[in-house]
């Protein structure tokens, strides 16, 4: 089969001084809130991918300094790391976030306290250490959640509620379902924002290329209201895979740093969540992944949206974490095995034989990509380039080869050089 390297155009909008930017918004949240001279803010630090995460958060552990607070770091990461303490410094440690990098002291505990209840009688629980803080700054990105649709999704309100809540707060808010999700956060947000320490929000929105576009303070009078429009700005700026019909799609790997559920679901277009329905478009027949990023540490939630894997992924996978996980979402099947084969090439060729007996490798739409979060650049096949052209695509033709693999059964040509062996 034909391949050609295809640079995708994307909108590109970049914030500069993202320090003197970080400054000015807490500035503007301290000054609403009168907290007591010298206190105590706890800042949130969470397990995702979030780009230069840790200069945002050494810049806002700097600012809250300098106007006279004391700051220190909380883990906010629901069930990530395994749900324990130890687990949720070990994922902050591999984000280059410790109490020596940030200069503040990190506490990691899986205690919480139950600090009321919703209307509904869905209770809201919180770390114990941001609970007894003069005041709590959220920071997090805003972007569209992996299992649901709403006016609040994947941001600074589900950061209270799971984040802060730990794994007893993130079983409850999932109990009731993919469809009760945004319900569930929302009232436990409330309730959090209402008996719960000073709560500040900083978002954090990322343009199509995974960099910093947008920082704002979002003060707690006008929190679902502002947390709404940046995620409509983020949804706005979102990459997307460039046809809605795919035969193939090689993912060359997936893990928590490119998005909580591995794989985005929204990129590849599959939700498998029981009762709710799979979305139009984009339509991909077959998914091949074949590596898990280490910095998931084993956490292989989402493989269960893949249709084939490599033996190698499946060797990295730690069934505590990911089980833990899964069962806390209480998403199940996403956490199931696909397929396993030994080698990539077995994988991925076995992936375009299951497409029928007639098929033909030359006018099959085939995508490989590095993962579901980076998607600037492709290798794409002769019909799908074809496919793309036809649709005015915008995007740069780079260099021509086959598809190939070496003597170990490994693709000759990837885009992410470290996810190979």
């Amino acid at each position: 089969m034909q391949i050609i390297e295809a640079e995708l155009q994307f909108p590109e909008k970049t914030l500069n001084y993202t320090r003197e930017t970080i400054f000015k918004e807490v500035e503007s949240q301290l000054k609403q809130n009168h907290l007591p001279a010298g206190g105590e803010i706890a800042i949130t630090a969470g397990s995702r991918g979030i780009y230069n995460i840790d200069g945002i958060l050494k810049d806002t552990l700097d600012a809250v300094r300098s106007f006279g607070y004391t700051p220190f770091l909380v883990p906010a990461m629901g069930s990530h790391g395994g749900a324990t303490a130890e687990g949720q410094l070990e994922v902050l440690q591999h984000l280059g976030i410790t109490d020596k990098t940030m200069g503040a002291e990190v506490r990691s505990s899986m205690d919480v306290e139950l600090i009321g209840y919703t209307e509904n009688g869905v209770p809201a629980y919180m770390d114990k250490h941001a609970f007894h803080a003069d005041g709590i700054i959220v920071v997090n990105r805003i972007k569209a959640h992996t299992a649901f649709r709403g006016n609040v999704e994947s941001g600074l309100s589900k950061m209270v509620t799971i984040g802060l809540g730990k794994i007893r707060g993130a079983t409850f808010v999932h109990s009731h379902g993919a469809l009760k999700m945004e319900e569930n956060i929302t009232d436990v947000c409330k309730t959090c924002l209402e008996k719960g320490p000073a709560i500040m929000g900083l978002a954090i929105v990322e343009n199509a290329y995974d960099k910093t576009a947008v920082i704002k303070g979002v003060e707690r009078e006008r929190w679902f209201e502002k947390e709404a429009e940046l995620l409509e700005q983020s949804k706005s700026m979102m990459p997307q895979l460039p046809l809605d019909k795919i035969d193939v799609l090689v993912i060359e790997e997936m893990g928590k740093n490119y998005s909580g559920t591995g794989m985005d679901p929204n990129i590849i277009g599959r939700w498998r969540i029981d009762g709710v329905p799979e979305p139009s478009s984009p339509a991909v027949n077959r998914i091949a992944v074949l590596n898990l990023s280490e910095e998931s540490f084993g956490n292989a939630q989402g493989v269960g949206l893949a249709d084939f894997i490599t033996q190698r992924l499946a060797d990295q996978i730690d069934r505590h974490v990911t089980y833990t996980n899964a069962l806390t979402s209480t998403y199940l099947r996403r956490a199931m095995l696909p397929f396993i084969y030994d080698t990539e090439k077995e994988a991925i060729e076995t992936a375009c034989n299951s497409l029928g007996p007639d098929v033909d490798m030359d006018q099959i739409i085939f995508l490989q990509i590095p993962n579901t979060l980076h998607l600037e650049k492709m290798y794409v096949s002769k019909q799908a380039l074809h496919e793309m052209e036809k649709q005015n695509i915008p995007l740069k033709k780079g260099k021509r080869f086959s598809l190939t693999f070496n003597q170990q059964g490994e693709l000759a040509m990837r885009l992410n050089e470290k996810s190979s062996v």
